[in-house]
């Protein structure tokens, strides 16, 4: 074998495992979109839409049984909030509107704009469950120093696994003006409301 021929293969090779690095890393950048959208289509890993779901039609509450709602609030990076339920948890029915209220309160002297991004566990039992207004649809914009008390309404699908008797809505808030970037996609989230 001549060394121009050598020459030749080395550099096949060297090309293409160049593409493949080049494919490898395009294959990892394109993970999370389709992770996010498996997770919005199944309601996986709790995703809960951005948007507002429709009214549950008043026939199909099942009055024979309840599920307890948890409520969770954090703040991201323990920055400089208070934010809480005003109740840990509630019994519901499911088909039946409810209203939460959750109590946010902007601790620094200057003003600030938040967004609060939702998800529930089971991390399946986020297709079950509905808001049909949330302070999560929209960013929030606080003055400095300002709280105030922000409501969720919200059903629980009667086609819920009777196996689940327990959901958890957690919320997490976010400082857009300390540069927190919150992980939801509101294109993606219309996309699967609107799919439903």
């Amino acid at each position: 074998m001549s060394e121009q021929t050598t020459q030749l293969r080395t550099q096949r090779t060297v090309t293409r495992l160049l593409l493949v690095a080049v494919a490898m890393f395009a294959f990892g950048f394109a993970l999370v979109p389709m992770y996010q959208v498996i997770c919005e289509i199944t309601g996986f890993n709790g995703f809960v839409s951005g948007n507002a779901a429709q009214a549950p039609v008043s026939a199909g509450s099942n009055t024979d049984r309840t599920v307890t709602v948890e409520f969770v609030a954090t703040v991201n990076e323990s920055r400089p909030w208070t934010f809480r339920p005003r109740q840990t948890r509630m019994e519901v029915k499911p088909g039946e509107l409810y209203t939460a209220y959750f109590y946010a309160e902007n601790m620094r002297d200057r003003d600030t704009v938040s967004q609060i991004v939702p998800s529930v566990a089971p991390g399946t039992a986020g297709r079950h469950f509905h808001k049909t207004e949330c302070f999560c649809f929209t960013e929030q914009a606080f003055e400095g120093g300002q709280g105030r008390e922000m409501p969720v309404t919200f059903y629980v699908d009667p086609a819920l696994p009777e196996r689940t008797t327990t959901l958890t809505l957690s919320y997490t808030l976010f400082d857009l003006g300390d540069g927190d970037v919150p992980e939801f996609d509101e294109n993606a989230a219309r996309l699967h409301s609107s799919a439903r």
